[in-house]
């Protein structure tokens, strides 16, 4: 008995003195200097809309076209805003005609004409006093009734009163129209500039042009249909800028960062440079549908990479491999 237990001392001595051994000549695990990671490819859209409302009149491109920024993908009927330049135009042409008439004042056969008023409101106001001295020598005599008298009086009233109202005329004429009046004109004549700019706008935004380069992907409307305001007719794709958006674990995140180069690869053979371009500061659970324990704890961060020689052959959600040089961040 005692024999078996000291053999079975030595034995467990013997399996400390193996594992101190492999514990000390063990190796360092080996970190993998490249980081794969897996995402699909995201391209930016916009959807084109007139400004201003009206008909479709013809529509330049359908679905799966090329287009150029600047190209002209669609037009409304123009009689509409035609006619708005038309009136603005015109509107603008008389007030600038009623500016013009005031600034210059008064014409000299305006005031000729005014100081002959002054003139004739006199010669009235000397028939009219020399009517009634004589009617107030007849009064006096009692050759004439005092009605007549107190008529003459009034005749000699009023043709005064009509000379005041001719003097102040001619006055008013010399010294021309007044400052606030032209101040006004003015005012009036700068907003109808501006109405006439918004109206020469409002034309140029009868046509829907391409803002870049890119691809249709939808055409919505059809021509002769009534557009409102902001009511998309296209959806467009741009060429530039494409990215890839893929998912990085948790214990990688201290691997990468925003601006390190990386290389993207897609199933069809394509070789791309990159950079990351953006990480999510929000860490969110892949999958979705959480299932198991393990799935639960499993946090990712999303990752932007930016693609910098993209071609047309990169589309909305195809799957890309990036690879990462973990090697490059410890520089």
């Amino acid at each position: 008995m005692t024999k078996g237990i000291r053999w079975a001392g030595f034995a467990l001595i013997g399996l400390l003195v193996v594992l101190a051994m492999w514990w000390l000549n063990r190796s360092e695990p080996e970190h993998p200097t490249h980081l794969t990671l897996y995402g699909n490819i995201d391209v930016r859209e916009v959807d084109l809309s007139f400004r201003v409302p009206g008909r479709l009149e013809r529509v330049n491109v359908d679905e799966g076209a090329r287009v150029s920024g600047g190209d002209i993908v669609a037009v409304l009927e123009r009689a509409d805003f035609d006619d708005a330049v038309t009136l603005a135009e015109a509107q603008l042409a008389a007030q600038q005609a009623l500016l013009d008439a005031l600034a210059a004042g008064s014409r000299p056969a305006e005031i000729a004409q005014a100081r002959a008023n002054v003139e004739q409101a006199q010669a009235a106001l000397v028939f009219a006093q020399a009517t009634l001295d004589r009617q107030q020598t007849l009064a006096e005599r009692n050759i004439a009734s005092h009605q007549i008298h107190d008529e003459a009086q009034m005749q000699v009233d009023l043709s005064a009163a009509r000379l005041r109202v001719a003097q102040q005329t001619l006055i008013l004429v010399q010294q021309g129209p007044r400052e606030e009046d032209i101040r006004a004109a003015r005012a009036q004549r700068d907003a109808l500039e501006v109405s006439l700019q918004l109206a020469h706008r409002r034309l140029e935004d009868a046509q829907l042009i391409a803002p870049s380069d890119g691809q249709i992907l939808t055409r919505i409307r059809e021509p002769g249909s009534v557009i409102a305001a902001g009511e998309p007719v296209f959806t467009l794709t741009l060429n530039s800028t494409v990215w890839a958006r893929t998912y990085v674990d948790e214990p990688d995140l201290g691997h990468i960062h925003p601006g390190m180069p990386v290389t993207v690869t897609t199933d069809s053979g394509g070789t791309y440079n990159g950079r990351v371009g953006f990480i999510s500061p929000t860490a969110e659970f892949t999958p979705r549908t959480v299932q198991t324990r393990e799935l639960r704890t499993s946090l990712v961060y999303r990752v932007r990479i930016v693609i910098e020689n993209s071609d047309l052959d990169l589309r909305q959600g195809m799957p890309v491999t990036v690879h990462v040089d973990r090697s490059i961040n410890n520089d």
